[in-house]
């Protein structure tokens, strides 16, 4: 249930901000929604894991999760908002 709130509650202008990710970040983030590792996503997208830090830093900052925030809660809010921002297309 809690995982449904989060999903259900709406967070105004990060969901804006998914416009602002590149294609390739937009591809780390949906992988990163389908819950794969930074090796698994780099696996799927034939980068290095270096090169899916690099994207995961940036939509970090787009997003507007900051390194105050735990890491593991920012790449929880970045699924979350991606998740939301396609609930809104569909």
């Amino acid at each position: 249930m809690l995982a449904k709130r989060l999903v259900d509650r709406p967070r105004g202008d990060k969901k804006d901000a998914i416009t602002a990710l590149s294609d390739r970040e937009l591809d780390v983030l949906r992988l990163m929604a389908e819950g794969r590792s930074n090796n698994g996503i780099a696996g799927q997208l034939y980068v290095t894991p270096k090169a899916v830090e690099k994207h995961i830093a940036n939509i970090f900052a787009k997003l507007g999760l900051h390194a105050d925030t735990a890491a593991h809660h920012r790449r929880v809010l970045a699924v979350l908002t991606y998740l939301r921002s396609q609930r809104t297309e569909n």
